[in-house]
């Protein structure tokens, strides 16, 4: 087998600052494949190919990398991991398909995390990688999650919210599909991600250096807490040229350090030129007592369908164990050339807990601007007393309220059912500057 020499020239490449053309490389004719048909999987999507595709993905890794290759088949399969200087490489005519048992995807045993810790106490996932270097997940092919075997539709005819819920309980549910921890020279490009069950398609958890391009992200958006793509306590991660759907949030940053071994900051997150629908957040940043999560921006991004269009909120400790354990910063985020239509509730909403148990440092160096979107309410600010909400500047923006009329049934789109209630205001804000800001109503 020839080695895999475009790991080398990625390595070189991302020291001299040109992970762009590092990605071009990934897709280079030099490249060695490891086909999973030749270590024994059958792509029949009735036989579970677990055992070759890991089989060809530690041969590529001992090898000193490759490219697995997925190619003309359906392969199902439980819980597989990704191991440094491997390329997970879906071909257009093959089909990742997740195994529909619940048993084949348990907890792994993660160096990096302390699993205990981790939102919903659990690492199972589809895909994993552990302290991995030098990773991707390529090609034009589709990563299927069966999660109709993990979802049942609400027997109450007056349910609100989700028309789906989960079977299992939480803590055995699939938390998530692909899940990166402390990686680095990340790629993620082209694939497609369809029908996932109640849990996050793709978690990147501090991690360095990642590249996400073109992939498309198509899951039910009447499933909950199928969240997009998570970047958590990670640097220097670019999200550019991607289609998401979910029923949960579909990007989201945040700086939850508590399953890690120190804390960890989430910086240099940049977003653009993708569009987003969302049965609760197109954007999130931020949640309860999070760290630092500074220098990110969002722009060119249309979202249409939407619950809210961009969150940035600290609420009080929920039950279920997603919380970090310092207070929050979050400063020098910028959101610009923003198109929102069909917002159900607020277009913008950034809020503090009145609860001193959601700890803060500052929510301040906000912009926005050329923002354009129509909805059902208003934007939606309110720091608290002590903890104001600090110069936030808006340029260039408008604000276009609907009727019901024109938005029905907003109580079975996610939770607009419950942000509706929060009142259209302004409290505990300091230094806000509006240049040519306009809000109409109907």
């Amino acid at each position: 087998m020839k080695r895999y020499p475009w790991f080398a020239k990625l390595a070189v490449a991302v020291s001299a600052g040109t992970l762009a053309a590092a990605i071009g490389m990934s897709l280079s004719a030099d490249a060695a494949d490891f086909a999973v048909v030749d270590y024994g999987a059958k792509g029949d999507g009735s036989t579970k190919d677990t055992v070759a595709l890991q089989m060809a993905i530690n041969a590529a890794h001992k090898a000193d990398g490759g490219r697995v290759v997925l190619s003309d088949g359906v392969f199902l399969t439980g819980a597989i991991a990704l191991k440094t200087g491997v390329e997970l490489h879906i071909d257009r005519t093959a089909r990742l398909l997740a195994s529909p048992d619940i048993a084949d995807f348990p907890d792994w045993d993660a160096r990096h995390v302390v699993t205990g810790n981790l939102p919903r106490n659990r690492s199972a996932c589809v895909i994993f990688a552990d302290e991995a270097e030098r990773i991707a997940i390529t090609g034009d092919g589709v990563i299927d999650c069966n999660g109709q075997h993990h979802i049942r539709e609400k027997d109450d005819p007056n349910w609100n919210g989700w028309k789906y819920e989960r079977i299992y309980p939480m803590e055995k549910s699939l938390p998530r599909v692909v899940f990166f921890a402390g990686c680095s020279d990340v790629v993620l490009k082209d694939v497609t991600m369809t029908n996932q069950p109640a849990g996050w398609s793709y978690w990147i958890h501090d991690c360095d250096r990642v590249q996400i391009r073109g992939l498309k992200i198509l899951a039910d958006v009447r499933y909950p807490n199928n969240d997009g793509i998570h970047v958590n306590c990670s640097r220097d991660v670019t999200i550019s040229d991607c289609i998401i759907e979910s029923g949960d949030d579909s990007i989201i940053v945040r700086a939850n350090s508590r399953s890690l071994k120190e804390n960890r900051p989430c910086e240099r997150v940049v977003v653009a030129n993708c569009t987003l629908r969302s049965w609760a957040n197109a954007i999130r940043v931020g949640w309860v007592n999070d760290g630092v999560i500074r220098n990110c921006s969002f722009s060119n991004i249309a979202m249409h369908d939407t619950n809210s269009g961009i969150t940035i909120d600290l609420p009080q400790i929920p039950k279920n164990p997603d919380y970090g354990r310092e207070a929050t910063l979050i400063e020098g985020i910028s959101f610009d050339s923003i198109r929102m239509t069909g917002i159900y509730a607020h277009p913008i909403r950034v809020g503090i807990a009145a609860s001193t148990n959601t700890m803060v440092a500052a929510i301040r160096d906000i912009r926005f601007s050329n923002i354009h979107a129509t909805g059902l309410q208003f934007p939606n600010f309110f720091g608290r007393a002590g903890d104001p909400l600090k110069d936030f500047v808006f340029h260039n923006c408008t604000f276009r309220k609907v009727t019901d009329r024109d938005l029905p049934d907003w109580q079975h789109h996610g939770p607009a059912v419950w942000q509706r209630r929060k009142q259209e205001k302004f409290e505990h804000v300091e230094g806000f500057v509006y240049d040519n800001v306009r809000f109409d109503v109907p």
